[in-house]
């Protein structure tokens, strides 16, 4: 062999050792498995769990899913139970619609933005969309025809009004009557995906719609994510899929993690399943996979900020396992301080319309629990957590360095005391 074939073979080794390197950089080992007793939790709480999860499918309410639960960096539980079908098992591997726990990396994302000082959390939300210069709030409805007067803002939408929800673009279907009329009227019932728009047109679109509220007077959970994805695109000047998949997702180690699947991803994706009588069935036999297929109908130019993602639970585990560690190589830790304090005296007066119990409250971007007298829940003060539409759970304990990813797949889930008693029987395992 030649001098010169021998340069080019040690040229190639280096390029691949760096290769390596970067690869494991990027998706770093941040958990480990362990073992609940390991962890601090009774001998008895595994079984405990298992018989939780079994009894909820054995009653028909859950099929089935996926249960993540971590403590100080190590995995104490990562099963799966049930089937979506005959001969179709949930697994571990299983991929799931994770909607609105989309917002999540959402809302790291701006904070990455506010952190490189590309953003202000005070910005109006037109500096970046123009769209959303002349926004107006709904006034006078009429339910005959629905038209409908409006009145000028009082002060313009900022992303702070965004990320905790309080600027008035809300989910025109999550409200029946007047805003639900309004939201129809302009085809504004949009929250996935879109065969033909584009994440701009759909988010232009949006800023036509008038407020339900003015901006600041109280909290309306909406379409704000989906603003925000926008805003990232247009600081960025990347796709929203791009800067997530670069800036977030190749970081903590999430592959299996997309806005729309690969073809070669799209056997893992678990079905839809929606209560029919006593049973379970599948979206697809009921000639619903029109509204539940989006992640399998990919590539498009639509990106929703607030509701578009597919992932597994161990994904999503390893990107809430950065946050509950102080940020990592997603944020800097006092700006995760600044995202997970409560941020609702900021933007409104009182609490009066916070739907999420008298021990809640919102930072930016998650629900925050607080340290109250009237406090139910068995997380610790400054847990933070949210949900999705299909059921689909996770929350972080800072207190307890603990994290939990719960993967269902049901439509107009009904069982929420099936969560409530997971909880309590993880936060009891640690007590005994």
């Amino acid at each position: 062999m030649t001098m010169k074939a021998k340069l080019l073979i040690f040229c190639l080794f280096l390029y691949a050792l760096a290769s390596c390197q970067q690869t494991t950089e990027q998706q770093p080992n941040i958990l480990s498995t362990s073992t609940p007793v390991k962890q601090g939790f009774s001998s008895s709480f595994e079984g405990q769990l298992d018989q939780h999860i079994q009894k909820a499918i054995d009653a028909d309410i859950i099929p089935g899913g996926t249960f993540l639960l971590a403590r100080n960096g190590g995995i104490v539980y990562h099963k799966s139970f049930g089937e979506s079908g005959p001969n179709q098992p949930y697994a571990n591997e299983s991929i799931y619609r994770i909607a609105s726990m989309t917002k999540a990396m959402t809302s790291v994302a701006m904070m990455q933005l506010v952190e490189a000082g590309k953003v202000n959390l005070d910005d109006p939300v037109y500096e970046y969309i123009p769209s959303f210069s002349n926004q107006v709030v709904l006034d006078e409805f009429n339910p005959a025809d629905s038209s409908y007067t409006t009145v000028s803002v009082d002060r313009p939408v900022t992303i702070r009004h965004l990320m905790t929800h309080t600027s008035g673009i809300v989910y025109g279907s999550f409200n029946p009557g007047k805003l639900m009329a309004v939201y129809q009227k302009h085809q504004m019932n949009v929250g996935f995906s879109h065969e033909e728009w584009t994440t701009q047109e759909w988010i232009d679109r949006l800023a036509k719609v008038p407020l339900a509220h003015q901006p600041g007077d109280r909290f309306s959970y909406g379409l704000n994510m989906d603003v925000m994805g926008r805003i990232i695109e247009v600081v960025s000047g990347q796709k929203l899929n791009i800067y997530f998949k670069e800036k977030i997702f190749d970081v903590v180690g999430m592959p299996d993690t997309h806005f729309y699947l690969p073809e070669s991803l799209h056997t893992r994706l678990t079905p839809v399943m929606v209560k029919v009588g006593e049973s379970f069935k599948n979206t697809n036999e009921l000639g619903m996979s029109a509204f539940t297929d989006y992640p399998k109908q990919g590539p498009r130019d639509f990106f929703a900020g607030g509701a578009g993602l597919s992932s597994t639970a161990i994904d999503y585990a390893r990107f809430i396992q950065t946050l509950v560690m102080g940020g990592g190589k997603l944020l800097k830790k006092e700006t995760l301080n600044e995202m997970t304090r409560d941020q609702l005296p900021t933007v409104i007066n009182d609490y009066e319309n916070y739907p999420k119990g008298p021990d809640g409250s919102f930072a930016l971007g998650f629900q925050l629990y607080q340290d109250k007298p009237t406090k139910r829940s068995p997380k610790s003060p400054s847990t933070y957590e949210w949900s999705g539409y299909f059921n689909t759970k996770f929350f972080i304990d800072p207190q307890e360095q603990m994290v939990f990813v719960g993967m269902t797949q049901i439509s107009g889930f009904r069982g929420e005391s099936f969560w409530t008693e997971m909880y309590e029987l993880i936060y009891d395992g640690l007590k005994e």
